[in-house]
């Protein structure tokens, strides 16, 4: 439905606002995006442990129920951030950059990442033990050492060299040297999608020359799993950074009002630390 939204300063906008009017009665005033995109994202889990149940060896459930809950959760996880991201950037888009409410904005930014790091934690635990128990069947992949390819080196130092350039775009801003922002933005956004296809390119690789997938032993899951919620992390930041761009080639950014691009460049900073330990702990410590 289409709400008048107030600027602060007495000035409606008349646009979309997917979340409170047309929440269902007797919810409160509360956003009910987040809570499809944790519905999403918990379906995502639950399609992958539909997916090995139903692989030939176990046939507890049908071959089919794991992709399709994989692909119906993805349509939901993506809508939810649909929602939560248009309230998060979009509608400053139509009143101006916030400049007053940094602090609210960067302070739920470091509880969603604290959030992350027990996600991301839970996995390193689960591959540990795996690395502690059962890492006597490695799969030929990673007892011939080339799970660690050059390829795996290359996408690593992209992204790397996308966490500097995203510290550059920020600093160009806030020097108000809007030509040098936008182009470093843009240089980011085209670093991580580089790095997204190397990725895509890698697991097929993995999967068509060298056999190894999702269900390759206990190794294989651990592997996929926190590669694939680091891929899923990335793509989400390439989603932020490209309404950046738009953003800033329109000139809504300033160096007083630059909250969307403080945040975005803490969550790009975080993907980007949490895949050098992917590196170092799956792929160096797998074959040393």
């Amino acid at each position: 439905m289409s709400v008048e939204t107030d600027d602060g300063h007495g000035h409606g906008h008349g646009h979309h606002l997917p979340a409170v009017e047309d929440w269902p009665k007797g919810f409160g005033e509360a956003s009910w995006w987040p809570f499809i995109a944790a519905l999403g994202g918990s379906g995502l889990y639950i399609g992958a442990a539909l997916f090995v149940l139903g692989q030939p060896e176990h046939g507890v459930v049908s071959p089919l129920a794991g992709p399709l809950v994989f692909v119906l959760s993805t349509a939901a996880f993506l809508a939810g951030l649909y929602g939560w991201l248009y309230h998060a950037f979009i509608v400053d888009f139509w009143a101006g950059e916030a400049d007053d409410h940094g602090f609210p904005m960067k302070l739920t930014m470091l509880l969603f990442l604290g959030t992350e790091v027990a996600t991301f934690g839970a996995g390193f635990v689960y591959y540990f033990f795996i690395r502690a128990d059962a890492w006597a069947n490695l799969p030929p992949i990673v007892a011939d050492g080339n799970v660690l390819n050059a390829l795996v080196i290359a996408n690593t130092l992209i992204l790397i060299a996308s966490s500097v350039t995203m510290h550059y775009a920020h600093h160009a801003l806030l020097k108000d040297n809007r030509k040098r922002f936008v182009r470093l933005l843009g240089a980011t956004l085209l670093l991580g999608l580089i790095f997204l296809a190397g990725q895509t390119y890698e697991y097929y690789e993995f999967i068509t020359v060298y056999g190894f997938g999702l269900t390759d032993g206990a190794y294989g899951s651990a592997f996929y799993a926190l590669t694939g919620l680091h891929g899923l992390h990335v793509a989400l930041g390439a989603v932020l950074l490209t309404i950046l761009f738009i953003r800033a080639i329109y000139g809504h950014y300033s160096p007083e009002k630059h909250v969307s691009v403080s945040t975005v460049s803490m969550y790009w900073h975080f993907v980007d630390i949490v895949w050098v330990f992917l590196v170092v702990v799956l792929y160096v410590g797998a074959i040393v």
